[in-house]
């Protein structure tokens, strides 16, 4: 393996070490499944094949950072919903007389308190 093929290789070890540390099923178990694919392809000497290997490893990292990406816009999407949903059950509560039953405005949760 030549020299800048040997730096490639460090370094995608490197940034799936790195991006494991968020996997969803635990770091543990990633730097293990990382560690295994690597130990498995050591013995490539083939610098066509060891490109492919590479590639996949890019293809990889890309496809566990959308992951991440999409599970921050999941949480985010459902804590946007959430504070709106909650905000339309107190605007509906204050809005609604619940001692009389009626849901008209005129007296406002305010004169209730009192």
């Amino acid at each position: 393996m030549s020299t800048p093929t040997r730096y490639r290789v460090i370094a995608l070890y490197k940034q799936l070490s790195y991006l494991g540390r968020e996997y969803p099923a635990g770091a543990d178990y990633f730097h293990k499944k990382l560690k295994g694919a690597f130990m498995k392809n050591k013995d490539l000497t083939d610098p066509t094949e060891i490109q492919k290997r590479i590639d996949l490893g890019d293809y990889v990292c890309k496809e566990i950072e959308a992951m991440y990406h999409i599970n921050k816009y999941r949480a985010m999407k459902k804590r946007y919903y959430e504070d709106a949903e909650v905000e339309n059950i107190q605007a509906k509560l204050e809005s609604t007389n619940w001692a009389t039953g009626s849901s008209s405005g005129a007296t406002s949760s305010s004169a209730h308190r009192k």
